[in-house]
Order: structure tokens, then C-alpha cells, then sequence
């Protein structure tokens, strides 16, 4: 599948990281597009430094973006990689939601109608969490969130949810993703935690596990929507998880 790009210049002169811009770059489906992941990626929390290819956090999606074409591309699913124009949240400017909503304006005007699948990683969990409101997200992995008690549950209702985390993640807060998601049960439409026993905030430690976690999540989801079994796959989501049944947490 070839990959495409997408750019949004800011239109302005003036300002912080003026010539900074956001960049699509699109997997498309083999066939009809019966779906899109988008992913996202971290950052830092002010930084009107202008993202590129070679930092590490959108480098450290790559391997989840390949994962989830490799799996869904031949049965109809695109993904989309967000690279956002600023490395910072940057406060009240939300500058990675402004860029997520970009992009699902983007997937929206191409495929209309079509489901979209969040994917983000600390705070591309984060943005991903925040712009579920979209009304085509139907699933959202987080993965290591950047989030607090202020983080609003609104978002997500009736959206299926999976947040994981590290037990060792010195970074962003394994108790805050937990709480979130305890006050996320009852509005989504289901909420997964899972704590990785002795991971920390960059994957590095279970990176399979982060990986077919996030991405099996994913195409599950997907799989359900466009009601059809994806070709090559054996292994759910719930294979991944203990047979004692959904809990929050679920630790392994």
C-alpha cells in the first residue's frame, strides 16, 4: 500500500512556530475503505518547537501504524499517521487537538460515513481521548495517557474504550489513567484497563505486548463494525487478556 502525505501550513506569518505544519501521512485500504485508524503521537508539555520525522515520538507509533495495516489494510482499513505541527500541548491552545480535529476533518471529507479508530500514545493518548466526541470514533486505545482528575469523561461516551499502562511509567500517572477509567465506566460504551507489570512510559519493556494489545483492540473493533472475520487472523483482544473475565485492572 503506498503512502500518501497531507500538509496544513498555519496560514499566518506571525506568531510562535509560524511555518509549522501538521502532515497526514495515509495508508489506504487495499479495496472500499470500510475503515480508518488514526494515529497519534506524544510530546512535551509547552513547546512551540515544530515536530519532525526523525523525533521519537511520532517515530515510536510507526511500529503500531505498520501492525495495523498489516492486519487490517487487505480487508478494507486505512491508517492515518498524525504528525502534529508543535511538539507542546502548549495549555489552553490544546495544540494536538486542534491537529486531530484537522485530520478527522480530513478522513471525514474523504470517507464519509466510514468508522474511525483512535490510537495514541502518553500525550497522543491524551488528544485521542479528548476529540472521541467526533461523531465517527467508534474506539480509542490510549496508551500511557497524560491525564489528570480534570481530564472530562464526556468525550467518550458510547465509545469503546482501552487504556493501558505501565506499572513503572515515571512519566505520566498509572493511577490517573486508572481513575479516569473507573469514571469512564457507565458513559463509554465499555472501558478495558490494562497495567503492564513493570513497563514504563516508553514501551520499551513488552513492546509485543503494548503492540498486540493496542493493535488487536483495534481491529476488533473494526472487524465488528464492517461484520466480517479479517483474513489471516486467528488472535482477538480478549486472547490477550486472563479467561477470568473483564475487571478493571486487568494486570499482566
Amino acid at each position: 500500500m503506498a503512502i500518501r502525505k497531507i500538509d496544513d501550513r498555519e496560514p499566518e506569518a506571525a506568531g510562535p512556530g509560524a511555518a509549522a505544519r501538521a502532515v497526514l501521512s495515509i495508508a489506504g485500504a487495499a479495496g472500499e475503505t470500510r475503515g480508518v485508524a488514526l494515529v497519534l503521537h506524544g510530546g512535551r508539555s509547552n513547546s512551540y518547537e515544530s515536530v519532525r520525522g526523525r523525533h521519537l515520538s511520532p517515530a515510536r507509533m510507526l511500529p503500531f501504524a505498520r501492525a495495523l495495516r498489516s492486519g487490517g489494510g487487505s480487508d478494507g482499513l486505512a491508517v492515518w499517521t498524525l504528525r502534529n505541527r508543535y511538539r507542546g500541548w502548549n495549555g489552553q491552545d490544546m495544540s494536538p487537538v486542534r491537529d486531530a480535529r484537522w485530520a478527522l476533518s480530513h478522513i471525514s471529507r474523504e470517507h464519509p460515513g466510514v468508522p474511525i479508530y483512535l490510537l495514541g500514545h502518553s500525550m497522543g493518548g491524551l488528544t485521542a481521548l479528548c476529540v472521541a466526541d467526533h461523531p465517527r470514533v467508534e474506539a480509542v486505545v490510549a496508551l500511557a495517557p497524560w491525564l489528570d482528575a480534570k481530564t472530562p469523561v464526556e468525550p467518550v461516551a458510547g465509545r469503546r474504550i482501552l487504556i493501558v499502562h505501565g506499572t513503572a511509567d515515571r512519566w505520566t500517572s498509572p493511577a490517573n489513567s486508572l481513575a479516569f477509567a473507573r469514571r469512564a465506566d457507565g458513559v463509554a460504551e465499555s472501558v478495558e484497563y490494562v497495567a503492564l507489570k513493570g513497563a514504563g512510559h516508553f514501551m520499551f519493556r513488552r513492546v509485543r505486548l503494548w503492540n498486540s494489545l493496542a493493535t488487536r483492540f483495534i481491529l476488533d473493533a473494526f472487524a465488528s463494525t464492517a461484520g466480517r472475520e479479517l483474513r489471516g487472523s486467528s488472535d482477538s483482544f480478549r486472547s490477550l487478556l486472563p479467561a477470568s473475565g473483564p475487571s478493571l485492572p486487568v494486570v499482566l
